[in-house]
């Protein structure tokens, strides 16, 4: 009669426990369900654009033209560009200053949807390769004092 008491009251508190992992689950699931539902809600603020503001018409063929340079002596960075773009058709020319001394200057005087890509390179200047000279000399290497000497058989 003992057993059948110490097993009603095991099976009890295994009951009570399965219900308990069971509300938390369902307890869990209902929290995650409304995080994912609530991550529709309109908090979100519309897109800011000022009253100026004209939206472009893509209807137009493109017309556009920019220039840049960058020179910079002590990092040994010299090189520019410029294009202009009217319609379909796009020239310009782009300058870059080699690690040899020459400069490359690339023209494209007809960069169209018919033709591509058509590129005139050019170089100005001679190609210099000084001799290196390095400025770092390592220390010679001395052989240890009481080294014993070689010997062959």
């Amino acid at each position: 009669m003992e057993v059948l008491r110490v097993r009603r009251h095991q099976l009890k508190h295994i009951n009570q426990s399965i219900i308990s992992i069971t509300m938390k689950s369902f307890v869990a699931i209902i929290l995650f369900a409304a995080a994912v539902l609530a991550d529709n809600a309109p908090y979100r603020p519309a897109p800011y654009k000022p009253a100026s503001y004209k939206e472009p018409s893509y209807d137009e063929p493109p017309k556009y033209e920019y220039q840049y340079a960058v020179a910079d002596q002590y990092a040994g960075v010299d090189f520019n560009q410029n294009e202009a773009r009217d319609g379909y058709a796009t020239t310009g020319e782009y300058r870059v200053v080699l690690p040899d001394g020459r400069t490359q200057i690339v023209t494209y005087n007809t960069a169209d949807a018919y033709s591509g890509n058509v590129a005139d390179v050019r170089y100005e200047g001679e190609a210099q390769y000084p001799e290196e000279k390095p400025s770092y000399k390592p220390a010679p290497k001395y052989a240890p004092k009481y080294a014993p000497a070689p010997s062959y058989q």
